[in-house]
């Protein structure tokens, strides 16, 4: 599996298998996401939101991606928030990858080849990222693509019960 990271746009298809990987990991993301009502783990939970990922797609504010290796769905890698105004021209990259295919590069390929879609064809010039301060895994994967933290969003996102602060991280693309 390693090296055989590719990246394509997410399709409704991709529910049952996203579904499947959301479900057996829930527990070890926990400490990154907020808390999920139940039906988010259901390929119906699932085809919901990837419909609303489409949407957004189709309104140009996102481009949502899945990551596949040896062309199985193995997590996602998606841009939200893209501002293509002339004067802007930015967005935010997230992604996961499944427990079973974790710690093989598949996160930092990802991203790489997220942050070419970026550039070549959104034709975005500044992308973001953040991450919790305790997630040195994304911090890994961020800084081998070339980001670089720039600040502290303190009390940013409620997670287990209480605020937590997020390290964010931008590249300047086409440098």
């Amino acid at each position: 599996m390693p090296g055989s990271t590719r990246i394509r746009l997410i399709a409704p298809s991709d529910a049952t298998a996203i579904a499947g990987h959301r479900a057996r990991d829930a527990e070890a993301l926990r400490p990154w996401e907020p808390d999920r009502p139940a039906a988010y783990f259901t390929p119906e939970g699932q085809a919901e939101r990837i419909d609303k990922l489409l949407a957004g797609y189709q309104a140009g504010s996102a481009w949502p991606g899945v990551v596949l290796a040896e062309d199985q769905v193995i997590g996602q890698v998606t841009v939200s928030g893209i501002r293509a105004e002339p004067h802007m021209r930015r967005g935010s990259v997230g992604y996961w990858i499944a427990g079973v295919a974790q710690n093989q590069g598949h996160a930092g390929r990802a991203v790489g080849l997220v942050l070419r879609v970026m550039s070549n064809e959104l034709g975005l010039r500044r992308a973001e990222a953040s991450t919790r301060l305790e997630n040195l895994a994304s911090h890994r994967v961020l800084r081998r693509n070339a980001f670089s933290p720039y600040g502290i969003a303190h009390s940013s996102i409620f997670l287990d019960g209480s605020w937590r602060d997020d390290l964010l991280w931008e590249r300047i693309l086409g440098d």
